[in-house]
């Protein structure tokens, strides 16, 4: 007898159709056949499988079985097969008996008890199931929680295989997951750190707060122990809540990746990524031999922190120069070319040469000039481009770690940047932009027309710092943000100057 279950493989972060056949009774030695390019763990499945039906007091083929995972030019991996492909058996050997299989997209790990495990891409499972029409999706629970998100689905949580089974057979009624409704919560952030606990810094804390209101790329430059490692863990703190779609590609990336809610990623919450400088291009960009997303994409719609950026390998920053432009990376394999999103803000942090005490007052730099000059150079002209704001740290002095003022905290700070957003939001309604460093060209003519006395004024300054045309435009993109936190309709000429001096690094001078 053959049954057909609806299944699915994921591609990057999106999930394609594969069917799950089987057929029993076949004339020959009694044993499993499973075909479909599956990998090592899809092959183990049997073991699983058999152990599985046996506790769950279930009744394994006894005849030559084949299994088919359709379609048979895609390699499938994982163990998500394991609850359709027992299902299947089910169904095949007459043990199981649904109408309406056809209306469900099934996805689980079974352990040799019959419980299921958990499993990754449970977001865009829900929405293949969507998208292909089938009313229903049965999963394990924390994927299952995810899917809940997707409107227009019924979504069952399926804790075991003998539930399923009763399930499908109409022997037991369960409800569908409701998707949590809640607002824009910060609870989360109660136990993040606060810019209160910041001494001194203070213009490295507006260049913070104004790269956060824009979405702007940020890299700061200081000696050890000026703070850049702290301010960046505050920067997430600060960062206005992500909408609900923003949640949904969010956490459909970080599902597909494996890593979901219960691990961590709380309820509209954007994420924060700081890989350690020793992370290959792969491990950055995203890869493998089935595509799936790097840090860069972990990163979309939150920040990606980069300490000490010199000590990257070159050749994993330059990775970085295509997705900060546009936004999405395409990786191609074998397997075909799987596009990924990272719309991310880059945070880096590094010292102004290899021993990190030039230009600090109280300690002798020990590097030579070419030394120096290698440092800097590890770090590409067209990359530090790409970053719209270079931020001096100095070190702090005795007094000001001495100090028991508390710096303003990271809610002022926010509430300012959220209604700079807001005004954002408002001024790109309409269109897929969300902040101001995502403006294209046609956008800058408008919402960035400067004045002929402040055009004079980026002119000279584009000339006397021999600035690309691609700064000038993160210029008025940094100043335009600047004119948002300040409640202004127009660039003034003090937000030009602001943005202008933004850029240290194209100046070559750190202190």
């Amino acid at each position: 007898m053959l049954a057909t279950i609806g299944s699915a493989a994921l591609l990057g972060i999106d999930a394609v159709p594969v069917q799950v056949e089987v057929n029993t009774g076949e004339s020959g030695v009694p044993n499993l056949i499973l075909v479909g390019l599956p990998d090592a763990a899809v092959k183990e499945s049997e073991d699983r499988v058999f152990s599985a039906l046996s506790n769950s007091g279930l009744r394994m083929p006894r005849t030559r079985t084949t299994i088919n995972l359709a379609p048979g030019d895609l390699r499938k991996e994982g163990a998500i097969y394991d609850l359709p492909i027992a299902l299947g058996i089910l169904v095949a050997t007459g043990q199981l008996v649904c109408d309406n299989l056809a209306d469900y997209l099934i996805a689980g790990e079974l352990s040799l008890s019959g419980a299921t495990r958990p499993i990754k891409g449970g977001l865009a499972m829900a929405v293949l199931a969507r998208e292909t029409r089938r009313p229903a999706i049965l999963l394990p629970p924390v994927a299952a929680q995810e899917a809940a998100l997707v409107e227009g689905l019924r979504v069952y949580e399926i804790t075991s295989l003998d539930q399923a089974a009763r399930f499908l057979a109409g022997q037991l009624q369960l409800t569908p997951l409701v998707a949590p409704r809640t607002t824009a919560s910060v609870s989360y952030r109660d136990h993040e750190p606060d810019f209160a606990d910041i001494k001194g810094q203070q213009a490295v804390r507006r260049a913070v707060e104004v790269a956060v209101a824009g979405g702007h790329n940020l890299i700061m430059i200081g000696p050890p122990g000026s703070g850049k490692s702290m301010i960046a863990k505050r920067i997430p703190g600060i960062m206005p809540a992500p909408t609900l779609q923003e949640y949904l590609e969010i956490l459909r990336i970080h599902s597909a990746a494996g890593q979901t809610m219960e691990g961590g990623l709380h309820f509209l919450q954007r994420p924060a990524r700081a890989p350690h400088h020793t992370i290959s291009d792969v491990g950055l960009l995203g890869g493998g031999a089935i595509p799936g997303p790097g840090e860069i994409s972990l990163a979309h719609h939150g920040v990606l922190f980069l300490d000490e950026l010199p000590e990257f390998k070159r050749s994993a920053l330059e990775v970085l120069r295509q997705p900060l432009e546009d936004g999405h990376v395409t990786i191609s394999r074998s397997a075909g070319k799987i596009p990924l999103p990272c719309h991310f803000m880059l945070v880096a942090a590094m010292n102004p040469c290899p021993c990190g005490y030039l230009g600090d007052p109280k300690h002798e730099c020990r590097c030579a000039p070419a030394q120096i000059q290698r440092y800097r150079a590890r770090i590409s002209g067209p990359l530090l481009d790409r970053i719209d704001l270079h931020i001096e740290a100095p070190a702090l002095s005795i007094t000001e770690l001495r100090s028991d003022r508390a710096g303003e905290s990271s809610a002022a700070i926010r509430e300012r940047v959220e209604q700079a957003r807001q005004a954002q939001l408002i001024r790109f309604r309409g269109t897929t932009l969300t902040a101001n460093s995502r403006m294209p060209p046609s956008q800058l003519k408008v919402y960035c027309a400067l004045d002929a006395s402040l055009g004079d004024l980026l002119q000279q300054a584009m000339e006397q710092l021999s600035l690309s045309a691609r700064a000038y435009d993160r210029i008025l993109k940094v100043a335009r943000t600047i004119a948002d936190l300040a409640g202004a309709d127009r660039i003034a000429s003090p937000h030009l100057l602001e943005a202008i001096q933004y850029r240290s690094l194209d100046r070559n001078v750190f202190y």
